[in-house]
């Protein structure tokens, strides 16, 4: 099986990379998120590696971080979830932006993946939720912008539109959407009103 691949970035495409490792091309599958981080073709590239093998077909994905491979793993124990839909959430979210989505129940952010619905939103919810802390490198947090934590102000605005009435997982993700918006270093008092702006609309 093959863990690993390091060689020369041959080529990218919309949903793979080609590596050529001493004169063969390996098909790599791959999230967005990590194919977005590739270096220029002709470059070196190390990538951690997935095998999955079919009746039919040998089938690699790679992954830039150790965190998503393990993400990758964990979701395909879910029913409904084979590697498409996996790297399709790993596009759409980041370990940690999972890990926030499931510890916080929010289905809506799950569901912002291709190929998942409401109904899997909610099953990765409940089967994954007793899991996430038990994740390296994947720590649950209120929030993220562009991949990144967010700093306290944004965990104090969540805790004042939950104290409005709001539920956790929708004051989180309006919370996010303001911070967007303003910026990693919005204070709480703009991120208040913003946030309560995304809820109304």
């Amino acid at each position: 099986m093959i863990a690993k691949l390091t060689g020369v970035l041959d080529a990218v495409a919309r949903d793979h990379a080609v590596i050529d490792v001493g004169g063969v091309g390996y098909l790599v599958r791959a999230s967005a998120r990590t194919l977005g981080g590739l270096p220029p073709a002709g470059a070196d590239v190390s990538l951690a590696v997935e095998t999955l093998v079919r009746d039919d077909a040998i089938d690699l994905y790679g992954f830039s971080e150790a965190a998503e491979r393990d993400w990758f793993r964990l979701l395909m124990t879910v029913q409904g979830v084979g590697a498409k839909v996996a790297l399709s959430l790993l596009s759409a979210l980041s370990p940690d932006d999972l890990a926030a989505a499931i510890a916080n129940e929010d289905k809506a952010m799950l569901t912002r993946a291709d190929g998942v619905g409401p109904k899997l939103g909610s099953r990765l919810a409940n089967e994954l939720k007793d899991k996430v802390a038990a994740m390296p490198l994947a720590r649950p947090r209120v929030a993220a912008v562009g991949g990144g934590p967010l700093g306290g102000a944004a965990a104090d605005a969540v805790s004042a539109l939950i104290n409005l009435g709001y539920r956790r997982a929708e004051a989180a993700d309006a919370v996010s959407r303001a911070a967007q918006k303003l910026g990693a270093n919005a204070r709480v008092e703009a991120l208040i009103p913003a946030g309560l702006k995304e809820l109304a609309q």
